[in-house]
């Protein structure tokens, strides 16, 4: 089994395009520029062919691009995308599939029956792309049974509920319920091991613990150091949890929760432009690399 990141950011990417805050300004000065990293998503496959899309970011054409594995590789059309995996409606993990329009054969797309019913209302991305190349939806189960979806043979996942809202323009947006925020184990038949995948974890909750202590590899939120970066860096009004993310620092953040799996890999993905692990000259990224704790970035390759 193997992952690949294909963005490793927040929304808006680093530098993000309006931003002016100091990381930014030494991204596009050239300071940082090897640190630049496009929006979160993943990909995950069991034959290195077939892969199961994770999440279709805003920037999906430079990061199909930027991988080889992607790529046609026979016929006049193709790609290595079979299929494509949703934790939810937020526009970072959906807007992709627009830019995924020209495929030759309708989208097979999972997802559970909340996001769905966002993409056909509030942002009716489905319906769109009803006059081009057209979807197959298939609903996820919330009860822990594992999907192996037929189009990436080998790559077994379960959705794991996480305590989130929906987005602004969800009909249910007021009212959450399981099923509007996921994250995901990824694993083969064999074994006991996968990939513990959460991006968006703004809230602990006992559920999660038994599939975090069987993951040898935990692939979570890094969006934030602290809880009230947003508001100090860039004026933000929210902090981060309040945003639906954990910030890496205190005595409940990121790095305490990961300090009780020391033996899995444990790795930050989903890093906001503000966020000081970026450079890795800071005291941050030391702090985070003291704690046996990596930074994604773009391109990385996790086996499985």
């Amino acid at each position: 089994m193997q992952l690949r990141v294909l963005g490793s950011a927040a929304g808006g990417g680093y530098p993000q395009w309006n931003c002016n805050c100091p990381r930014c300004q030494q991204a596009r000065g050239g300071g940082l520029s090897d640190q630049c990293r496009t929006q979160s998503s993943i990909a995950v496959s069991a034959d290195g062919r077939h892969w199961l899309l994770v999440n279709a970011s805003p920037d999906i054409r430079q990061q199909i691009l930027d991988t080889p594995a992607l790529h046609p590789s026979t016929g006049l059309r193709g790609s290595g995308i079979a299929a494509v995996l949703l934790a939810d409606s937020q526009l970072d993990h959906v807007t992709g599939l627009v830019m995924l329009r020209e495929s030759h054969h309708p989208l097979s797309i999972y997802c559970t029956p909340r996001t769905e019913e966002d993409l056909r209302t509030g942002f009716p991305v489905l319906n769109i792309l009803s006059h081009y190349c057209g979807t197959q939806v298939h609903p996820l189960p919330l009860d822990g049974a594992a999907v192996e979806p037929a189009e990436t043979p080998g790559v077994r996942v379960t959705a794991i509920p996480l305590k989130s809202k929906a987005p602004p323009y969800s009909p249910h947006r007021a009212a959450p319920e399981p099923g509007d925020n996921l994250g995901f184990f990824f694993h083969s038949a064999e074994g006991d091991g996968g990939v513990f995948y959460a991006p968006g974890l703004g809230d602990m909750d006992d559920s999660l613990l038994p599939w975090m202590a069987r993951a040898n590899v935990l692939l979570v939120d890094g969006t934030t150091w602290t809880d009230d970066e947003m508001q100090r860096v860039v004026g933000g009004r929210k902090t981060a949890r309040e945003m639906g993310h954990l910030p890496q620092s205190g005595a409940h953040g990121t790095m305490a929760l990961l300090a009780q799996y020391p033996k899995a890999r444990r790795i930050l993905i989903h890093i906001n432009n503000t966020n000081p692990i970026l450079d890795p000259a800071s005291e941050e990224r030391a702090a985070l690399e003291q704690a046996g704790i990596e930074t994604a970035h773009d391109g990385m390759h996790i086996p499985f």
